[in-house]
């Protein structure tokens, strides 16, 4: 075993680090031995949307929080409680820390499991939530491995589609469940607020999906660009045009069967506010894009937020529409994706080449340990890029 773990740690906002840390042990945060876990090498980690919400100062954490909680790993050591992995396995990690044994694990409802956190239904890798450390790291614990991992069947045949088998683990299932809260299907009109990696995915997942029309919102060109060469259609938001005006061009009416916010509380205006932070901008969006009768999905992050612009939305409450949009009887989802319930039959459409697109949407850029911290910095300020972080070297650059 190596005698220690490099892994990239959350300084203060603004500020990333890498530092040495000691191996990790087969160990719950709260010092329990937990002979049901493994230890990873990490293959692939990557930095999610949802990390920048921490480094901009929007998701407070403690100093020294272990980042990261998307990671694809090899099974190095396993506990005695383990039976069905063994050392030299590759597998995929959900983000939802989940104990595979209370009443909501049971129900396939594992980012709300009821025990994994003592004081929320909800842990997770590399957030305050539960005291799991991340892994944007060199190796990992990973707890209840038996029920949490999904293991690849064939490594050679998983480490050619390494890069588009590493979103497995948040991104691609978190878009894949929005698109189902929003009831998408084949033929659906969809829009998609935000081009971000997340977005992307969820264009890709719309695509796999059979939806007709996919439209996609953003202020960025390079991200719009992406989406649009991969046969989506785009909306400028930067363009002071009201938003069904631009759907209604395209579509011919000012609204789609199913959208999904993508972008949570660090949204902004369209048009002349494109520039001012508006936490509920992307969420009422997506209501008023949502025809009568559709459904609507929200996977973005939203929570207190100490840099919103008022009192309110600092502690978690947002202004939202709903007044205008009750007449529409929508339906409206919102959470976290409970990763479970669709990593095995994404990763088998991308073994099995359903989902071509999807490496191109996301334009994967591979980077070092080391690199994290200015990447963290060129994504905070737009970057078209998903940056995945090869620990080790494994991955062909």
């Amino acid at each position: 075993m190596a005698d220690g773990n490099r892994a990239v740690l959350f300084d203060s906002p603004g500020t990333m680090k890498v530092e040495t840390l000691d191996f990790p042990k087969l160990q719950m945060p709260n010092g329990r031995k937990a002979p049901h876990g493994v230890i990873l090498r990490i293959v692939a980690t990557n930095i999610c949307g949802s990390d920048l919400h921490i480094f901009r100062g929007s998701f407070p954490v403690p100093q020294n929080l272990v980042m990261g909680h998307e990671m694809t790993g090899e099974v190095i050591e396993v506990g005695p409680d383990v039976e069905f992995l063994k050392e030299g396995d590759l597998v995929s990690v959900p983000f939802n820390v989940a104990c595979g044994r209370c009443r909501n694990c049971k129900a396939q409802r594992t980012d709300v499991c009821e025990t994994a956190n003592p004081d929320v239904a909800s842990a997770a890798y590399g957030f305050n939530l539960g005291g799991f450390d991340g892994g944007q790291a060199e190796y990992l614990f990973v707890p209840y491995a038996d029920f949490q991992l999904l293991r690849f069947p064939d490594r050679d045949q998983a480490m050619e589609k390494i890069l588009d088998l590493a979103v497995l683990s948040d991104i691609l299932p978190t878009a894949f469940h929005g698109l189902m809260e929003a009831g998408a299907k084949p033929g659906s009109t969809v829009y998609i607020a935000g081009a971000g990696p997340v977005g992307r995915c969820g264009a890709a997942a719309a695509r796999l999906l059979g939806a007709s029309c996919i439209i996609v919102g953003d202020y960025d060109q390079d991200r719009l660009d992406l989406v649009r060469n991969n046969g989506c259609e785009t909306i400028d938001l930067s363009l002071d045009v009201p938003l069904g005006d631009q759907i209604e061009a395209i579509l011919g009416e000012p609204a789609v069967d199913c959208a999904v916010d993508y972008v949570g509380s660090e949204a902004h205006g369209v048009g002349a506010a494109s520039n001012e932070h508006r936490p509920a901008g992307a969420i009422n969006s997506v209501l008023d894009a949502t025809r009568a009768g559709g459904a609507t999905g929200v996977v973005g992050v939203y929570g207190p937020d100490p840099l919103a612009p008022t009192q309110a939305e600092r502690e978690g409450v947002f202004p939202l529409d709903f007044g205008k949009a009750w007449i529409k009887s929508p339906r409206i989802a919102a959470g976290m994706a409970p990763i479970q319930s669709y990593n095995r039959e994404l990763m088998m459409a991308i073994l099995w080449d359903r989902m071509p697109y999807l490496g191109a949407m996301l334009n994967t850029r591979v980077i070092s340990l080391d690199e994290a911290p200015a990447a963290y910095q060129a994504f905070s300020d737009g970057s078209a890029s998903k940056f995945i972080i090869d620990p080790h070297g494994m991955i062909s650059r």
